[in-house]
Formats: structure tokens, sequence, C-alpha cells
């Protein structure tokens, strides 16, 4: 069996609480194997005879939604692609890493739709895209930035998305390696 992440959003932030010890329970009595959590925020490793794909998202969608009433986006991702979003992130070693994300979106990203986005942006963020990711150096912080209003206004990107920083996804690949 594969070894996967799941990266799930909107967890323990604007009260959708969560104790990781229940959600590895769900998930263990819905089918995944070796589940451990990352953090308190929503990181959940796993084991599964599947591939990541839409359906084995869709599954983890459902035990939060049925186990807890959370209607969450879950990213799931294998190792490489993982290490992928890590190392494909241009901000990655020259932005302060609690600064530099990556952003994982629930569909490919429209490369062409974003970049009109990123060249029009007048804020101190840098941005650039990936392929079913981009990525951020919010430079400033992410509570000052105007970047999530002006993406919500522009609609740059289709469907779900959630965020991790960089010192979070090296934690967390480096749990994977455990």
């Amino acid at each position: 069996m594969a070894r996967y992440v799941a990266l799930l959003g909107s967890i323990n932030v604007g009260g959708n609480r969560l104790k990781m010890a229940e959600l590895k329970a769900a998930l263990e009595k819905a089918g995944f194997e070796d589940v451990a959590t990352v953090t308190a925020s929503g990181n959940v490793l796993f084991e599964h005879d599947r591939a990541p794909d839409e359906e084995l998202q869709q599954a983890i969608e459902t035990v939060l939604q049925d186990e807890f009433g959370i209607a969450s986006f879950a990213a799931v991702r294998s190792r490489a692609e993982l290490a992928a979003a890590i190392d494909d992130n241009p901000f990655a070693e020259d932005g302060e890493a609690k600064f530099v994300h990556t952003v994982f979106l629930e569909q490919p990203l429209d490369k062409r739709r974003f970049e009109t986005f990123a060249a029009d942006f007048d804020g101190p963020e840098r941005l650039a895209a990936g392929t079913r990711e981009f990525f951020v150096d919010y430079a400033h912080g992410v509570g000052r930035s105007k970047l999530d209003p002006a993406m919500k206004k522009a609609k740059p990107v289709q469907g779900r998305a959630t965020a991790r920083n960089i010192r979070s996804l090296r934690r967390i690949l480096s749990k994977m390696d455990d």
C-alpha cells in the first residue's frame, strides 16, 4: 500500500473544532490504514490501496461530513506530489518559511488565467503558478494581505483550496518518511 497525505481545509479554524484522535479513529473505521496526524490543523497521513483520486478525496470528505458535520476539502497527495509542492515553490529558499505557502487546489490550475491575475495584482505578495497548486510569498504576513479578497473578486482559480506554509509542508514530508 502507498502512503498519502490529506491536507484538510478549515480544520480547527472558524469553528470547525476537531480532535485529531477522533479524526484518526473515524478514518480507520472507514478503512484507511496506518493513520497519523501531523499538528492539529488537518494534516492526515495514511496508507490506502488506491491512487489519490477524486473518489479517495471524496471518501475523506464524506467521513468529515458524516462523522463531524464539517464540510471540508481534502487535498490528497502522494509523497512525490508533496515533495514537488515544496521543490517547485520558487519562493521556498528566499522567502520567510512561515510566509511562503503552497495552495493546493481541487482542480487543475488554469495557468493563463492565474498568471493574468498575478500580473495585475497590486500587492507585495509574490505569486507563481503550479499545476494543481499555486505558490505565494505573503512577504508581510498572511494577516495583512489583500490577496484573498482580490482572489475572491477576480476568481483566478476554480473550486476549493487549502494552503500550507513551507515549514509545515517540510514537517509533513519528514513524517511521511518515518
